[in-house]
């Protein structure tokens, strides 16, 4: 992993934005997952494997705009469809044309937004996103 963030920070010129060890998020948008990480969170799924082990992770705003959109391919084999992961966020992963495993996920920011739309306190999000309070606080209203 230490490998991986040196070279996103230092060739392709992003930086860190949350470090879960496992999982690190990146400004630009993407993330780095551990195959422990990901393959605990696809339950009894059969992967499909070509020499890649790891998944290129992509974030989307309107997260259902693009389901409705990839919905369009018929050719598209899924890992799994849409998830919500124990820490709210939706996701959803396939395969691309040489069988990497792809997520696309809501962005944590929209995430947070929609669980304090439900309802939940500060605390609660804070508990369920995993993010600390201090963040979380500034998308309260």
């Amino acid at each position: 992993m230490e490998k991986s963030i040196h070279f996103y920070e230092e060739v392709i010129g992003d930086r860190v934005e949350m470090n879960f060890g496992e999982n690190v998020q990146f400004k630009g948008g993407f993330a780095l997952q551990e195959m422990k990480k990901w393959k605990s969170m696809i339950h009894n799924a059969k992967v499909r494997r070509n020499g890649n082990y790891a998944e290129l992770y992509f974030e989307e705003e309107d997260f259902d705009d693009f389901i409705d959109y990839l919905r369009g391919f018929s050719e598209i084999l899924y890992v799994h469809g849409v998830e919500e992961t124990p820490w709210g966020q939706r996701i959803v992963r396939f395969y691309d044309p040489d069988f990497h495993i792809i997520e696309v996920g809501e962005p944590m920011d929209a995430v947070i937004k929609r669980l304090f739309a439900s309802g939940m306190t500060v605390e609660q999000v804070s508990e369920k996103s995993q993010y600390p309070i201090e963040y979380v606080k500034r998308f309260a209203k």
